[in-house]
């Protein structure tokens, strides 16, 4: 599943491309892929619509018309946007073609159809998406080791399983979650009322540092994400620990481990993540 800096990265990608053009008609393929209002609804509320921009949220893409409508994208597992000529071949698993008054299409194609779109009219209040429910961004300004330590540190549960709940922080999936972990020295099963003050320091610095150096990493032109069906980020040779079990820490050099934490593989070094501080 995309996280923030691969959503962060579509939005860069497409949202100079899109801006300032009018929909002149959506097609929705799968019906079931809209999940507000219906399929029909969508389609003819968007229709002749001008696009202002686009919005990130945590995990959930969107656009606004300068009418004040927002549509509202969660990509899930295989979710992927492009934009692309008409005559540009379609990826299989197409299922929502927004044609645009440039003579480009927005296409939305999912193999797993598990992403959801819902549009919000102008000043309609979200009670759908769940976008409500978020906890903060990783960059905001309130995101402290006192903010952590108070929503986490009664917690038992271990501290990559909170780094998971997007009602805490918005945005860390699996791959980030461990390459923030390795980052701060922390173990990843550790239950996280057992993280002192030091720790939560740690990790509230880590947060923010580490994904906004994937997003730049991750850094592509309009024709580069297109060449990649938008399915190939950059981030990979950078990752210092994720998919690198039995490969040695890039900081000590011993053996990275891989371990299941509330049913997510974590990939963590012995070493430098011990797991008491």
């Amino acid at each position: 599943m995309p996280e923030l800096p691969e959503v962060e990265t579509i939005k860069r990608v497409i949202e100079p491309q899109i801006k300032g053009l009018t929909i002149t008609d959506v097609e929705v393929r799968r019906p079931e892929v809209v999940a507000y209002p219906d399929a029909d609804g969508f389609c003819k509320r968007l229709a002749g619509q001008t696009i202002g921009g686009m919005t990130c949220r945590g995990k959930f893409l969107g656009f606004f018309s300068e009418g004040g409508d927002h549509v509202i994208l969660h990509l899930r597992m295989t979710g992927c946007l492009l934009v692309a000529l008409a005559d540009f071949p379609e990826e299989k698993h197409t299922h929502v073609v927004f044609r645009l008054s440039d003579g480009r299409e927005l296409r939305f194609s999912d193999t797993r159809r598990f992403g959801r779109f819902w549009l919000l009219k102008k000043d309609e209040e979200d009670t759908y998406s769940g976008i409500g429910k978020l906890g903060l961004e990783p960059f905001d300004e309130g995101l402290t080791a006192g903010y952590l330590a108070g929503r986490l540190g009664k917690r038992k549960k271990a501290v990559k399983e909170c780094l998971l709940d997007q009602g805490i922080i918005a945005g860390i999936g699996n791959i980030y979650s461990d390459e923030i972990l390795f980052a701060a020295g922390i173990y990843p099963a550790r239950p996280a009322d057992s993280l002192g003050q030091r720790e939560w320091e740690r990790l509230a610095v880590a947060i923010p540092e580490r994904l906004s150096y994937f997003i730049e990493v991750n850094k592509m032109t309009a024709e580069e994400y297109l060449e990649t069906k938008g399915q190939d980020y950059r981030n990979t040779p950078f990752l210092k620990v994720y998919g690198h079990e039995g490969d040695p820490c890039p900081v000590c050099g011993n053996t990275l481990c891989r371990m299941v934490v509330g049913g997510r593989g974590s990939v963590y070094c012995p070493v430098c993540q011990k797991d008491v501080e």
